[in-house]
């Protein structure tokens, strides 16, 4: 393999940025902070990070044994890549000051300048900043990682190290600024996305969508060879974390401990409920046996289907959002073995898909009865603004997603070769891409 110093000197270079630019706070605001609120955050905080392991084992388990390690590998490098890059520009792009509705001010918070330091964040005013910024950061680091699940066992690692660099800034960036900061223009709209439906899951669901069309197929898929998942009891556990971290990412977007917090608690783990029910019924409706990877997919839906509505809609709302999400996401995935789409592990049925119907359930459902930010009332309740707004929604940010991720897919298939080789394919990216090899007890 050839030496490559270039991403060593980058990292050294942002260290010596870091270094001239250590962001010394000057008075650290403690005014209206609650220690219960910020107690319940840091938690939160580490929930929503343990998911990212947690879909390293669920898509881990499920892709053939010579692609499990590069695939978990896929999930962890987030971690570390989204996090330096959050600090040094990608919370300012989301959460600084707006220019014009669209993106932050990169210089907000450059290198974390003044987040110590500065007020809380208006739409949580009894946490620290940090805090906040570092929950946040959790979204951003497993947002790129769920796009793997539809390049697995054929992208070049390097590749998609600089992929998910572009997808950050260029698209989840904005697309967070454009829903949660409150001058942004979705926001205005009066769009709601509790805790990531739109930024978290349409916009991984139509990058991957994006990233399956420019690598085109496997191998094993164009000839129907295809090797069975690898360890189902890691996508079992992986499901168990997903779970469990679901609920600092539903239930922490309360951004405070409180009956919202609750509430989204409640709907996050009903809806998981159903719809894993729902997608093992459907199958044993068909005929077919009753799974274990239907079971963990199909909780896994309903999880990212109650996402934008967690803290708007009321607790049997929950098993319908689920219910419904969870079938059309079956539906759709078996009809996707019927076309040459190579998605490889479902993630635009499974996110994309299961992120628009909860978008579309939460303009049905939103009640301000659970929550008094809902201005305008779901549909099922005689409102039709709520709905209509999320329908455009829903176009606008499933178009840019798509295209810009496309392009970024282009621009890095220009500067790195994005597939590997056919030999590299074959043998499998464990060895020829980090040359380790999952070994069998």
């Amino acid at each position: 393999m050839r030496k490559n110093p270039l991403p060593l000197i980058i990292l050294l270079v942002l260290a010596v940025v870091a270094l001239l630019l250590p962001a010394v706070p000057s008075t650290i605001v403690t005014e209206g902070i609650n220690s219960g609120d910020t107690a319940w955050m840091l938690v939160s905080t580490a929930l929503v990070l343990i998911m990212t392991p947690g879909l390293a084992y669920f898509y881990g388990g499920m892709v053939n044994t010579k692609n499990v390690i590069s695939t978990m590998l896929q999930s962890f490098i987030a971690m570390g890549v989204i996090s330096v890059l959050w600090v040094t520009v990608g919370y300012s792009l989301a959460f600084g000051e707006s220019i014009g509705g669209f993106v932050g001010n990169p210089m907000t918070h450059f290198m974390f300048a003044g987040v110590l330091e500065s007020k809380p964040w208006s739409l949580a005013p009894t946490i620290p900043l940090v805090v906040f910024a570092f929950f946040q950061l959790k979204f951003a680091v497993i947002t790129p990682a769920l796009v793997t699940g539809s390049l697995a066992e054929r992208i070049n690692f390097k590749s998609y190290v600089l992929f998910i660099i572009l997808f950050s800034i260029f698209v989840y960036a904005p697309l967070a600024h454009w829903t949660w900061h409150p001058e942004g223009f979705l926001f205005k709209m009066g769009v709601l996305d509790f805790a990531g439906g739109t930024v978290v899951h349409m916009s991984a669901g139509w990058a991957a969508l994006a990233g399956a069309i420019y690598l085109k197929r496997r191998r094993t898929h164009v000839e129907g060879s295809f090797l069975p998942p690898a360890n189902i009891p890691y996508v079992l556990l992986g499901t168990g974390l997903l779970w469990f971290g679901w609920f600092g990412f539903n239930a922490g977007s309360a951004l405070s401990a409180g009956t919202l917090a609750a509430s989204a608690f409640a709907t996050t783990n009903t809806a998981a409920a159903a719809a894993g029910l729902a997608w093992v019924l459907l199958d044993a409706a068909n005929g077919k046996k009753v799974s274990a990877l239907g079971f963990c997919i199909g909780v896994v839906v309903g999880l990212v289907a109650i996402t934008p509505g967690a803290g708007f809609v009321t607790i049997p709302h929950a098993i319908f959002i689920g219910t419904i999400s969870s079938l059309i996401s079956n539906y759709l995935a078996h009809l996707k073995t019927k076309t040459a789409l190579d998605d490889t592990l479902d993630v635009f049925p499974c996110h994309g898909v299961g992120g628009m119907v909860g978008m579309l359930l939460t303009g049905v459902f939103a009640n301000k009865g659970i929550n008094a930010a809902v201005v305008d009332q779901g549909l099922f309740f005689g409102e039709s603004k709520l709905f209509i707004n999320h329908v455009i929604a829903l176009v606008i940010v499933s178009v840019f997603a798509f295209a810009m991720s496309f392009v970024m897919l282009k621009i890095t298939d220009l500067i790195l070769p994005l597939r590997v080789t056919e030999a590299d394919e074959k043998v499998g990216l464990d060895i020829s891409q980090h040359d380790e090899s999952l070994v069998e007890a």
